[in-house]
């Protein structure tokens, strides 16, 4: 175990509504302050005996395009925006109380968390944050995509993330960062998800996201954005490190390394990850990092 840091909670509980992108289904996302050594955890306050969720790499329930967590029968969906935000922010300690499965989708981003974060202050409290180092190259990979954790060349985690759609809207876009609360708020957090058009019909085709309008995203047809603009000229690949950083917070500890990762998402993201805890033996009885 190293120490990284101090704990972090904020002072005083701030909400956020919306719906969910694949449900439609209104949801209320409540954050509020949590004792030193709690972590993340989610608390679904409308079922019986409001189940909690913690939000760690051994809860996390594998689905397609999005990450989800599941504990004794009780889901929360769609996670990764909001562990993006308070791993981004350093925020260790927070119970997210929710009246809804799947977590608002909001415009796709991480703005309006960390905007209604904003509004309360972050408290610094006594215990140590814990802290796992990355000590030998760990790959994960599928046909072309593949992500590395390597040792660190500084004291905190470096992302390198490069996204290549071949000709067309999005196209190569790469870019390199290194993860603090200000970087986070000004480089990732107003990046949205975004998919293809073609992607985007067929989901409708299954009746997935028919509440979701194309200006509550970003989706790309032959020409760019459709009834959209850009936030960044490298929107696409920005969001993609912002995932990154909503999957590596099921870590439940400061990771500290080099991420380099080509196309990856959220399964290679978790499995990753999971092969690092293992092999560093960090998820033990406790399921906390040492």
């Amino acid at each position: 175990m190293i120490t990284t840091r101090k704990q972090r909670t904020i002072a005083d509980s701030v909400a956020v509504e919306g719906f969910g992108y694949w449900s439609g289904r209104d949801v209320r996302v409540e954050f509020c302050p949590a004792e030193e050594n709690t972590g993340v955890v989610f608390v679904r306050q409308d079922l019986p005996g409001q189940p909690r969720i913690p939000a760690r790499a051994a809860y996390r329930n594998d689905t397609p395009l999005r990450s989800n967590l599941e504990c004794g029968g009780a889901t929360v969906e769609m996670v990764e925006h909001m562990m993006a935000t308070l791993g981004g922010l350093q925020i260790d300690n927070c119970e997210i109380r929710v009246d809804a499965a799947e977590m608002p989708g909001c415009d796709g981003s991480c703005l309006p968390f960390v905007e209604a974060i904003d509004t309360t202050k972050i408290v610094t409290q006594d215990a140590p944050r814990r802290g796992a180092v990355v000590c030998e190259t760990i790959r994960a990979s599928r046909g072309n995509t593949w992500i590395e954790l390597r040792p660190p060349t500084d004291t905190e985690l470096s992302l390198d993330y490069t996204l290549d759609f071949g000709p067309g809207p999005i196209g190569y876009q790469r870019l390199r960062l290194t993860v603090s609360p200000d970087a986070f708020r000004r480089e990732l957090a107003p990046s949205r998800t975004f998919l293809m058009q073609a992607e985007a019909e067929q989901l409708r085709s299954q009746g997935l996201g028919t509440r979701a309008r194309f200006s509550d995203l970003l989706v790309f047809g032959p020409d760019g954005p459709i009834d959209n603009t850009l936030r960044f000229k490298d929107e696409c690949v920005r969001h993609k490190i912002l995932d990154l950083i909503g999957d590596l917070a099921l870590a439940d500890c400061d990771l500290i390394g080099s991420v380099i990762a080509s196309r990856s998402g959220h399964h290679l993201n978790a499995k990753v990850l999971q092969t690092f805890l293992t092999k560093s033996q960090t998820v033990g009885r406790s399921r906390r990092c040492a």
